[in-house]
């Protein structure tokens, strides 16, 4: 029936346990004479599981053969006898996904003409990348219907050994030659694929698609399956409980309720912005009442502070004054700010980028107000010298 007689799985992804003849011990790696181990392939990850009692951390398709690596060397000799088990829960779920994305790639190209290009099965959720350039949440929402509609309906899924030159309705053309197997669901796919599959798509279980982002040169789609899309599903449930819960509302009342506390932050924010603008404005005439001109009569500021938020606002209020110069810095290593009126005579953005430069800082900006940064204290007192003087 197949030229793969040692692959076990090729023919009974159900099969649980076996015992086989080991051929190969190179440390910890095992070669068996037959196998129910799925090795990592076709974007499927590898089976785990024990070889008499020895857990199989990875199962290798490598010269033709299957290698399963144990976790640590065993006593075991050619042509001693082992007895295989599966993790099942690791396989159904594996099989619940790899079906589910064969009745999803079949489903975007039937109804919309998007190729697979690739999959990847990862721990917590698989994806496929689709050969367009976009998706619509609309055309996402068709093909996940459609799919359900299909796993309802409890179609046959079939594998069958096929010679590659006679092998025809593949979703996919194949190059290899001779025998190819190919796993089908009845009038919906035919793909060429060596990887396990469950018997009906009844037992995929529900089909969720969920993040949905362009990559270079196609769409990826997340997709879950099974027990996957019923425990995220679950997760989700819990987490909007909790939220809602926290509101006092329901949970259909969240979105409405979301948009409201954001726009509230926003003009929160906003409000906060301009009260913090004006407390600026009359902090820096404060200082500059109490700040002697020098003998050009330009007025020179210097402060710090512990952060530079409120050293930003101060210095652009007094870009805005008569004759000043504002110098303001905070933080280790220290960043500053420094700002000219524009009847100071002084190019904020020229001079503090050429005084950062000398000190081993970097920054700039325009002729109002500029900001940078230095290493040190030291450095920091040389900026300050030779932008305001002093």
């Amino acid at each position: 029936m197949t030229s793969h007689p040692d692959r076990l799985y090729y023919t009974d992804a159900y099969l649980r346990d076996f015992s086989s003849e080991v051929l190969m011990v190179d440390g910890t790696r095992v070669t068996l004479a037959a196998t129910a181990f799925y090795p990592t392939s076709g974007g499927q990850p590898f089976d785990t599981g024990t070889l008499n009692g020895m857990r199989v951390v990875d199962v290798i398709d490598e010269d033709d053969h299957i290698i399963h690596v144990l976790d640590r060397a065993p006593s075991l000799a050619v042509g001693d006898t082992v007895k295989g088990v599966i993790d099942w829960p690791r396989r159904w779920d594996h099989m619940q996904q790899h079906t589910g994305q064969h009745l999803l790639s079949a489903v975007f190209a039937d109804l919309f003409g998007h190729q697979t290009l690739s999959v990847h099965f990862g721990d917590e959720s698989a994806t496929l990348d689709l050969d367009t350039d976009m998706l619509s949440a609309d055309a996402a929402r068709r093909a996940e219907r459609h799919a359900n509609e299909i796993v309802f309906e409890g179609r046959l899924v079939s594998v069958s050994f096929e010679d590659a030159r006679s092998a025809v309705g593949l979703r996919k053309p194949s190059d290899r030659d001779g025998e190819l197997r190919v796993v089908g669901i009845e009038g919906v796919d035919r793909s060429a694929c060596g990887g396990t599959h469950v018997r009906s798509t009844a037992e995929i279980g529900p089909i969720t698609l969920r993040r949905i982002e362009k990559t270079k040169k196609a769409v990826r789609v997340e997709f879950r399956c099974g027990w996957r899309a019923l425990d995220r599903a679950r997760a989700d449930f819990v987490v909007l409980q909790e939220m809602a819960a926290q509101l006092t509302a329901g949970i259909d009342e969240l979105p409405s309720l979301v948009t409201m506390r954001i726009e509230s932050e926003r003009s929160a924010d906003a409000e906060r912005r301009k009260l913090a603008e004006q407390l600026a404005v009359f902090q820096v005439r404060e200082l500059r009442t109490a700040t002697a001109p020098s003998a050009d009569g330009v007025v020179r500021i210097v402060e710090t502070a512990t952060t530079m938020d409120a050293l930003r606002l101060r210095a652009q209020a007094a870009a805005l004054e008569s004759h000043t110069l504002y110098f303001g810095s905070a933080g280790a290593p220290p960043a500053v700010v420094f700002a000219a009126s524009e009847d100071s005579g002084v190019n904020a953005g020229a001079v503090l980028k050429a005084a950062l430069t000398a000190a081993g800082g970097r920054g700039g900006g325009s002729p109002r107000v500029a900001q940078g940064t230095v290493a040190d204290s030291a450095a920091l007192e040389a900026v300050r010298r030779d932008v305001i003087g002093g």
